[in-house]
């Protein structure tokens, strides 16, 4: 069993100063640029046991989103979040869906809402509103 500081020291021995640690009372916590959370999820997944994406949301600071992952591995008991910031203009991510199934509607429901686009999501349109709905109304800017 990895401890979570062998995980964390792990990440930033393989990302350096990409990875930015951050203080938090309820979760380990880091913050990446959105190109590497692709090779960091599949880090997280096959040597550290992170089997689970619980929730993925984001947050309109209107200058940038930010998307938070929270992930955990069921059999260590334990969980990180993970976030990483996007451009406002252009919001887009990697899919997480090849590492974890449960990112599917997760992101639909991002895309729907927010209007932040998941690169490599085989289905990715709207999931709660009509197709012809125009806007994203979870942004500051609706």
């Amino acid at each position: 069993m990895n401890t979570m500081q062998t995980v964390m020291e792990d990440i930033q021995k393989t990302w350096g100063d990409q990875v930015e640690v951050l203080e938090d009372k309820y979760f380990d916590m880091i913050k990446v640029p959105a190109p590497i959370l692709p090779e960091l999820f599949q880090k997280l997944n096959r040597e550290h046991g992170f089997n689970y994406l619980a929730n993925l949301t984001a947050v309109d600071y209107k200058d940038r989103f930010e998307l938070v992952y929270h992930i955990y591995s069921m059999p260590d008991n334990r969980k990180l979040a993970v976030k990483a910031d996007l451009d406002h203009d252009n919001p887009a991510a990697p899919s997480a869906i090849t590492i974890w199934p449960t990112a599917d509607w997760q992101e639909r429901e991002l895309f729907d809402l927010m209007g932040i686009r998941f690169e490599g999501h085989p289905n990715l349109k709207r999931i709660l509103l009509p197709d012809e709905f125009e806007g994203h109304p979870l942004r500051k800017d609706f």
